[in-house]
């Protein structure tokens, strides 16, 4: 099968943990033949498929120069077997942009993992509020009298932008409300912006996990992220420490009552972050964790995903 990967530039990959890495690597093991462009290189012109500049690789087995290349060539999506959208947050307007056009594409006859309109429809931290059964106490608003409100019934809170990744713009208030008003002025930009306001959960002591779900079914290791030494994030990115585990009995409830229901709308994988009991992200854009879980467990997270997607391709071929 001929697979393109819509990514970050290849360049900066660091392929001891990339997932997109692992995903490559287990499609090109299997015999399937591998390109790649950047959200950028998309293109639609009229009367045409939507097309991108793309890059046939070869993954040489090196740590260095990890691929070789053969020159740029413009490809109409459709001609790939798959197209997977795997480029990094944060969902900006360019990003909002690109579902358009992949949806274009499929129109066209491309099929695109995850689907363009999932992606579109799932913001990370607002598609948790669709399942209140499985979060904790949790505010969206941009007004700081609702924020005021919320810290005076649930005393320590945790406050985030609702386009921030990796950990980027979380703050911890405490029942002294100390910065509070300087630190909702910073996130809502004096009222022009939502943002997320949640009660503090103490469990992140025991990490942050992901669950990664493919085609609706769990993994069964999830990836517990951490917190180091004062810090209260948990993100690999803000040094938290991951650490693989089974799934909990809490942990497989809310992924096989959210497993279906995220795969019947065109999310071939999310990762539903869990601190605790509660739910706290959705992560459709681009799931991580896939070498971490590997390389602790033996549980080979890449070849359960491509297993389903060649299913998913050849449901959708037949």
């Amino acid at each position: 099968m001929k697979l393109l990967f819509i990514a970050d530039p290849l360049e900066t990959f660091k392929i001891y943990k990339d997932t997109t890495f692992a995903m490559m690597r287990e499609a090109q093991r299997r015999g399937h033949t591998i390109a790649a462009c950047e959200q950028q290189d998309l293109l639609w012109q009229r009367g045409a498929a939507v097309t991108a500049h793309v890059r046939d690789i070869w993954l040489n087995g090196q740590s260095g120069a990890w691929f070789d290349e053969q020159e740029r060539r413009a490809v109409a999506l459709r001609d790939f077997d798959a197209v997977l959208m795997r480029k990094d947050p944060p969902f900006d307007s360019e990003y909002f942009y690109a579902t358009h056009l992949l949806e274009q594409a499929e129109r066209d006859g491309a099929r695109v993992f995850n689907k363009p309109r999932a992606l579109r429809d799932h913001p990370e931290k607002l598609a948790i509020m669709e399942f209140p059964q499985f979060i904790g106490p949790t505010l969206v608003t941009r007004d700081a009298a609702d924020i005021q409100r919320f810290h005076a019934e649930h005393r320590d809170i945790i406050l985030k932008p609702l386009d921030g990744m990796g950990g980027m713009g979380i703050f911890r208030v405490g029942p002294d409300g100390l910065n509070l008003g300087s630190i909702t002025e910073t996130l809502n930009r004096h009222g022009a912006q939502s943002l997320m306001v949640q009660k503090f959960l103490p469990e992140i002591v025991d990490g942050d996990k992901r669950v990664l779900i493919i085609g609706g079914q769990p993994v069964p290791y999830c990836l517990a992220r951490i917190p180091q030494g004062s810090e209260v994030r948990g993100n690999l990115a803000a040094g938290g420490k991951g650490v693989a585990r089974p799934l909990s009995t809490r942990d497989r409830e809310i992924a096989e009552a959210l497993g279906p229901v995220l795969h019947s709308r065109g999310l071939l994988l999310a990762g539903v972050d869990v601190i605790g009991d509660c739910v706290t992200e959705i992560n459709v854009t681009s799931p991580t964790c896939f070498q971490e879980i590997t390389d602790q467990t033996g549980c080979d997270v890449a070849a359960l995903f491509v297993d389903t997607l060649e299913t998913a391709i050849r449901e959708q071929l037949t």
